[in-house]
Parts: C-alpha cells; structure tokens; sequence
C-alpha cells in the first residue's frame, strides 16, 4: 500500500463517522483532500450534509466535487472536523500548518464537537518537534516578532532556525493575509509552555500546536486503518 493509498484508507474510516445531516469542518492538505473526494461520491448518493472548508484550496475541491458549504458565520457549531496532521504525539496533541491554513483550521476545529485526525503512520512521534512547527504572523514588525519568538522559545528551552516559508521568491502569505515563520525547534518537551509563551507575543497570530483538540486519529499504514485514542 503506497502512501496516497494509506491516506485513502484513513480517510475512507473517517467517513464512517458521518451521518446523515451533520455539519462538517472539512480540513486541508493531501490527506483531507482524499476524504473530501470519498465525501463527495457520497453526497451524490444522497448523503445530506453541510461543509465547512478551512481554506480556499479545500473550498474549491468542494464547490468543484458538488460538496455542499456554509461559513462557519451561518454555521457556526459544527458535529465534526476531519482533518489532517504534520505530526501527532501519543496524547493526540499535533502540530499541524505544513499546508499553510493552521489559523482556519484551528478557528474550525474549536467550533466541533469533536476532532478526528488523519493521516499515514509516518506521522506518529514520541515527541512533537521533528516537523518544524509553523507560526503565523502579522507581516507588520515581522523581524521583532520573529526575535521575540526567538527569546520566548529559548527562555523555555528550546531553539533552533526560524525561516519565513516562501513560494516563487515571495513570502507565502496565508489566507488571511499572514505570513508563515517556521521553527526547527526539534524536540519540544513542553508543548504547552511554548503554546502559552507564543501567544503572549503580539505580532503572532497563531501556531501550529494543536492541543486537547483532536478526540481520535485514524492512522492508515501498510496493515490498513486503526483508530488511536489519547494515551
């Protein structure tokens, strides 16, 4: 089983938690794109219900597949989220971003009722870090903010580079009109002290660690789906 594939199996028991006349928060990226097009050939069979995308990339698949969607202003309390993960530790805490959309899919995902992760087993750790973790920010005193995070990461021990994400030479500006700085922290031991420390800077929008969020992740590997619960 190839990697998309395993992404399709993860998405393909998602959707087993959809019913009938749910409201759904419809996350972004590689993984979340195999479930909307599962969902898609779904609701062409009947199935009734309401989508709400975390990005513009997820709401032209929709609007393209025949998915029907809302705001999350007309529908603002959703049944479910799907989505995906750069990473997930054993008590489902994740950082998430690598597509660029963590704000909206972080906005959505506390909206639900419940948040269901998925993704291939490569994206299993021990300890969230591996993956650098994205922070999106306000282009306005970009260099202080990017010193500020610098000194507020150190002060609770950790480091490493912090490198604006760029696309054709210019800086990868969010749906929200941010920008992305991504940290190589490594290793993370304290991933609510960082979260506590990140949002206490002005300039920083939001982050890519996604704490007490996700309720299961549905992690495909070469053996088929399996649904991890929090340790």
């Amino acid at each position: 089983m190839d990697a998309r594939q395993q992404k399709i199996e993860a998405a393909r028991e998602a959707l087993t938690h959809v019913r009938d006349g749910m409201k759904l928060g419809i996350g972004t990226g590689s993984t979340a794109e195999e479930f909307v097009r599962l969902l898609a050939v779904r609701v062409g069979e009947g199935l009734s219900v309401i989508g709400v995308p975390t990005s513009e990339r997820t709401e032209t698949l929709c609007r393209d597949l025949g998915v029907p969607l809302s705001t999350l202003d007309d529908t603002p309390r959703l049944d479910l989220t799907v989505d995906g993960a750069d990473e997930i530790d054993p008590a489902l805490s994740l950082i998430k971003g690598g597509g660029g959309a963590l704000l909206r899919e972080k906005i959505v995902a506390a909206a639900s009722q419940r948040m269901i992760v998925i993704a291939d087993s490569s994206k299993l750790v021990e300890t969230l870090g591996r993956f650098p973790l994205p922070i999106e920010v306000n282009p306005f005193g970009l260099k202080a903010t990017r010193l500020a995070i610098s000194d507020a990461a150190s002060a609770i021990g950790v480091e490493g580079p912090i490198e604006l994400r760029m696309t054709n030479e210019a800086p990868f500006v969010t749906d929200g009109g941010h920008f992305i700085l991504d940290a190589s922290f490594g290793r993370i031991p304290d991933t609510r002290a960082l979260s506590d420390a990140l949002h206490a800077i002005p300039g920083v929008v939001e982050h890519g660690l996604f704490l007490g969020l996700a309720d299961a992740a549905i992690i495909a590997d070469a053996g088929g789906a399996r649904t991890v619960r929090a340790a």
